[in-house]
């Protein structure tokens, strides 16, 4: 008898893809029209194997165990460091690297995913959609911005992305189907509350004040009230005692992440401290000491004390023979006062200025052209407030282009994966941190140390370098 193996396996003549199983599935569907206008309002898909790996291997461990293991999920890394993760019905989940990147274990990403699997899962997306009109995604341009309708700190500062905006009854559900899961996988199901924990620390580090922080997206979209972390933790307990059960899947999360890009895109530019820099298009400027630079795919913006607002962006100039005051009173900036326009030059380039008002709001609109660009600022305050001429001068001030040497010398920060040895401690780990004048806080809020903790040689643990 011939006992020798006989191959005969082969692939599928019609294998099982996302496209084919989700054809006639309505809610994949209504995913589908609203994916491409998502994947571009946050900067594209960030693409890098290893991290794709493993998403997609915590993302496999929930699906096995889900309320619908026949749900196939289309599983995207947002190319943006603000904190979310959110789902469209059929089964579309995003998270963003800055997400991965503040998670410390292969459970707490679970953790999310699940939660946003449960939403998918229970139909809240569905529902959702018969209450609500389509979510904005992208800012208001220009034009609305400077309408007379403008109220409180909508003038040209951060509009949520309420793309999670579920009721807290449909948010409780989603916990308790995410925990069942978590636990079910094999994972740590104390992971949501631990994660719940990360990101409110991360808003302490990032602002006095969260809400008005547009790269805390997930905190604005999903409460994260303390009576809903000890909800999560009372769920947990159904498995067992925490840190007695589950699997965290630090060791092999830290590997996957290592090099991880972190904060802006270098196809964005980057912010370094009170400075934007942008290589491709070879200029930088500086906002006032204070201020807060968001930078954003369709605009950098800044914030700062007594409702200032600043936006900055580019245009390509569609008649480089036009004078830079013909183009400020060419109706695209509500309410300009023409008497104002005035054309001058900044460090060497040709520019022009004018003020604009419109209800409870002052503007000061500074228009700069370099090559076949056109650099616009806007600065806005509060109807009569005396800050408006020296917040835009900072602008105009420093405004320039950046040398070839310094355009050279800018590189993308990463996250780094490094080895704690004998002799190191939290302050000569924080030290080797860069992107930040707060080396310690930010250390130990991406590391989730708690305070009094020391490292053991061996750890470990994540920084911030080129």
């Amino acid at each position: 008898m011939d006992q020798s193996y006989q191959a005969d396996v082969k692939p599928s003549a019609n294998p099982q893809i996302v496209d084919e199983v989700q054809k006639n599935d309505p809610r994949a569907q209504m995913g589908a029209r609203e994916h491409p206008r998502i994947v571009a309002s946050y900067g594209g898909q960030y693409h890098d194997a290893k991290t794709e790996r493993l998403v997609a291997r915590i993302a496999g461990a929930l699906t096995a165990v889900s309320e619908n293991p026949n749900q196939s999920y289309r599983i995207t890394i947002l190319n943006s460091p603000a904190i979310n993760a959110f789902a469209l019905p059929g089964g579309y989940l995003y998270v963003t690297r800055g997400l991965l990147a503040l998670a410390n274990d292969a459970s707490e990403v679970a953790a999310v995913l699940s939660h946003e699997m449960a939403h998918v899962t229970a139909n809240h997306g569905i529902e959702r959609q018969k209450r609500e009109e389509a979510e904005v995604i992208a800012s208001r341009v220009v034009a609305e911005v400077l309408s007379s309708d403008l109220a409180g700190k909508q003038a040209l500062a951060r509009g949520k992305l309420r793309l999670a905006a579920f009721s807290r009854q449909q948010e409780l559900q989603a916990d308790v189907i995410g925990v069942r899961m978590l636990g079910e996988a094999g994972y740590d199901p104390y992971a949501a509350a631990r994660f719940l924990d990360s990101m409110s620390a991360y808003a302490r580090y990032s602002s006095a004040d969260p809400d008005t922080d547009q790269s805390l997206d997930f905190l604005s979209s999903h409460p994260s009230a303390p009576q809903r972390v000890e909800l999560a933790r009372q769920h947990a307990r159904a498995f067992g005692q925490e840190g007695t059960v589950g699997d965290r899947g630090r060791d092999y999360y830290l590997t996957g992440i290592d090099g991880l890009l972190y904060g802006d895109s270098p196809d964005e530019g980057y912010v370094r401290n009170e400075t934007f820099l942008h290589a491709g298009l070879g200029i930088r400027f500086d906002v006032p000491e204070g201020f807060r630079i968001d930078n954003k795919v369709e605009a950098v913006l800044a914030t700062g004390p007594d409702e200032t607002a600043i936006r900055f962006d580019g245009v390509q100039a569609t008649d480089t023979n036009q004078s830079l005051s013909n183009y400020l009173t060419s109706g695209w900036v509500a309410g300009l006062q023409p008497d104002t326009v005035r054309e001058t030059t900044i460090n060497g380039l040709p520019a022009a200025t004018a003020r604009a008002s419109a209800e409870r709001w002052d503007f000061d609109v500074t228009v700069i052209r370099l090559d076949k660009q056109l650099f616009r600022f806007l600065t806005a305050v509060p109807k009569g407030s005396t800050s408006l001429e020296a917040t835009a001068d900072t602008m105009r001030r420093t405004f320039r282009r950046m040398t070839p040497q310094e355009a050279a010398e800018l590189r993308p920060l990463r996250v780094r994966v490094v080895t704690v040895q004998p002799g190191d401690n939290i302050t000569t780990m924080a030290a080797r941190m860069m992107g930040t004048d707060r080396k310690l806080d930010m250390f130990k809020m991406i590391n989730a140390l708690p305070t009094g903790v020391s490292l053991q040689p061996g750890q470990r643990v994540k920084i911030i370098s080129e």
